[in-house]
This record gives structure tokens, C-alpha cells and sequence, in this order.
């Protein structure tokens, strides 16, 4: 991972506390430059590394979108549906994964163990649906606090309690492979 990489993870992930913070401070216009922004350069990274996925320019398409819109409507309410877009965007690549194998977790697991077992395999496909279960339940939440249109409850939600949960499945998996590698 490059410096480049990190710091569009970063800026990904503290998105919605930079939404929370600055709502009301810079127009919602201002914010959907700044999310056109990452993803533009998380995009121009992806191609750089020559991959022949259509993934990257679909999420990329996907995101510019929702920026444009939340741009041409001026709209801070309409930018609340951030987080939707992600988990919904993460559901389908999971779920597209699930069905045209390897997974997205098993390529992640093969990065570590590049001779993954047949049990690793289904392993790994029992997990992508974990994830999938928890991207729609996420999802649901994150539009629940976006309809509900209180800010504070929105922030504290996706921009807190959402990763604290996903913090959560991490490690949780994580004690239940070292077991089952145990086992």
C-alpha cells in the first residue's frame, strides 16, 4: 500500500466526521467536491496498477454520481445518504464476488495463504456472507439516520457506531479463523 493509497483509505473512512463537522459550515456543494476528490484520485490510483477490473470504475462512476447529485440539488440532506451508497456499493461487490468466485474474502485470504485449502475456500465464502449481512443491516441503519435527517444522531451512527461494529465483525472473525486453524 502506498502513501497515496493510505491517506484516500483514511480520508474514506473519516468522511462522515467530516460531513458532521463541517455541515453548516461549507456548503454540501463543498463536500461533494471534496468526496469527487478521493474518489477521483482513489480511481486514477486503481488504473495506475493496470488492473483489468471493471470494479473500480463502476465504484468510481457510482460515487461521482452521488456527488453530482448531491452537488446539483445543494442539498446537506441528500448527502446524509453517503453511507447508504457505500454499503450498498460493498453489498453489491460482495454479493457479485459470492456468485462469480474467488471472493473478496478469499482474495484477501490468498494474500496471506496463497495455496488456500478447499475448507479455506468455503470458509471464506461463509464470511463474504457474514459481510453481506452485515452491509445490508448497516445499510438499513445508515438510512434510517438519513431519513430521520437529525445530524447528530447521523454522525454518531456512521461516523462512530457503525465502525466500532465493523471493528467488531473484524475481530470477531479474526478469533474464530485462529480457532478453526487450530482445530
Amino acid at each position: 500500500m502506498t502513501l497515496l493509497d493510505a491517506v484516500i483509505a483514511l480520508l474514506t473512512v473519516v468522511y462522515p466526521l467530516i460531513v458532521y463537522l463541517t455541515l453548516g459550515h461549507l456548503s454540501p456543494g463543498v463536500l461533494a467536491l471534496i468526496l469527487l476528490a478521493i474518489y477521483g484520485a482513489r480511481f486514477i490510483a486503481q488504473r495506475r496498477k493496470s488492473t483489468t477490473s471493471p470494479l473500480p470504475a463502476w465504484m468510481f462512476f457510482t460515487l461521482a454520481s452521488f456527488a453530482v447529485l448531491v452537488f446539483a440539488t445543494g442539498s446537506g440532506a441528500t448527502l446524509l445518504y453517503y453511507p447508504v451508497v457505500v454499503n450498498a456499493m460493498l453489498f453489491v461487490l460482495f454479493g457479485y464476488s459470492l456468485r462469480h468466485p474467488p471472493t473478496v474474502i478469499e482474495r484477501i485470504a490468498r494474500i496471506r495463504d496463497p495455496d488456500l485449502p478447499p475448507s479455506g475456500v468455503a470458509y471464506t465464502r461463509r464470511v463474504t456472507i457474514v459481510w453481506l449481512a452485515f452491509f445490508l443491516a448497516n445499510g438499513s441503519i445508515a438510512l434510517a439516520t438519513a431519513i430521520a435527517g437529525d445530524v447528530s444522531l447521523w454522525g454518531l451512527y456512521n461516523g462512530f457506531v457503525a465502525y466500532v461494529l465493523m471493528g467488531a465483525l473484524f475481530a470477531g472473525e479474526f478469533l474464530i479463523r485462529c480457532r478453526v486453524r487450530r482445530a
